[in-house]
């Protein structure tokens, strides 16, 4: 079984220099960062002392400043320069790289077209999500393949509805939100042909700067003077979402700065705020933990997988199940911060799921 990688690679040009390579720099950048030492970074990057130190000259050489601070007992720190190098290279990765995953997925299935006897990958459209990512990892480990397409709720339950994916991803709200979320998803899912499978539960809340340093407490303080917010996309589940809080709040979306704006994941939304060009935005807990934020909770919601009811017990959705329903599944989505696996594998009509009949 192929699989492919694409990783997001970005250069720089300073005053008309040659371009430089950012890949190795920022390698090292990251390894000072976590370490406080050169020698130790260089180690880890599997670069010679000596080269290490002739990239950071010929950089600092090219910005005409400092990229790394020492002091006497408190080891080699990066400078605000090389802070900013660093947070650069977090927001490009979260924004980019569930579109390349989806062409690397779509690559793989393209290639094992070319091989005799490969199994049939199962096609997977989902919204983004930690929980999604572990799966189709864990899948891979296990050698069943599967082509993902990374796209918001709506656009993937629309391909399950025309054919063009075997299951799509989805969330909805645990509460008083969740008939309107179904609601709306009944456009696609028909009671008679279509059925869930339970991957997850998980947090859904406010994403704010170490410390909170603009006093953050809940929807009310997005429209507070000098409040800068970054949104999700049209289309997406979360925004949706917070469109639906705003209405319940009686908060116009007008009156939040930077309510227009459109990041594709949890992960660039947290990048967004860490790298302190927001102040809040919306997400799932574990996006926050991972980029250093403090997460203000709001709700639970539930993801699932969607797909016909007659598919249900065909290779490969049956296995599938079987693996979603094993202890070591389990256990990977457990470990996400803010994740549940309690009911991860159930499979459940439409109307047992959301009460929705034919």
């Amino acid at each position: 079984m192929f699989r492919v990688k694409i990783h997001p690679q970005w250069e720089i040009s300073v005053r008309a220099d040659r371009a430089l390579d950012t890949a190795a720099l920022l390698a090292l950048l990251k390894e000072i960062q976590e370490t406080g030492s050169i020698a130790r970074a260089a180690k880890a990057v599997r670069l010679s002392y000596r080269y290490a130190w002739g990239l950071l000259r010929e950089a600092e050489g090219q910005f005409g400043q400092a990229l790394l601070a020492t002091g006497r007992g408190r080891g080699t720190s990066l400078t605000a320069l090389a802070q900013k190098l660093v947070w650069a290279d977090r927001r490009i990765a979260a924004r980019l790289s569930p579109t390349l995953e989806s062409l690397a997925s779509e690559l793989e299935g393209e290639l094992g077209k070319m091989v005799a006897g490969e199994p049939r990958a199962l096609r997977l459209d989902a919204s983004h999500g930690f929980a999604v990512a572990a799966l189709t990892q864990h899948l891979h480990t296990l050698q069943l393949p599967v082509e993902l397409r990374y796209r918001n709720s709506t656009d993937a339950l629309a391909a399950l509805a025309r054919g063009e994916c075997d299951l799509a991803g989805f969330h909805v709200p645990v509460g008083p939100f969740e008939q309107p979320f179904v609601a709306a998803c009944q456009r696609w899912l028909d009671p008679a042909r279509h059925c869930v499978l339970h991957l997850a539960v998980r947090e859904q809340g406010l994403f704010v700067a170490p410390g909170n340093p603009r006093g953050i407490r809940g929807l009310a303080d997005l429209a507070a003077p000098g409040v800068r917010f970054v949104n999700r996309q049209t289309g997406s589940g979360t925004r949706l979402l917070l469109e639906m809080l705003l209405a319940e709040a009686g908060i116009a979306p007008t009156a939040i700065n930077g309510f227009g704006s459109a990041e594709f994941t949890h992960s660039a939304v947290a990048a967004y705020i860490a790298s302190g060009m927001a102040d809040v935005g919306l997400g799932v807990r574990t996006a926050a933990e991972r980029f250093g934020l403090e997460f203000l909770p709001l709700l639970r919601e539930r993801y699932f997988l969607a797909l016909p009811c007659a598919a249900a017990g065909e290779s490969p959705v049956r296995d599938l199940v079987a693996v979603l329903r094993s202890p070591a599944c389990h256990a990977l989505i457990d470990a996400l911060p803010g994740y549940d696996a309690g009911a991860t594998g159930s499979m459940q009509t439409l109307a047992e799921a959301f009460g929705v009949t034919a």
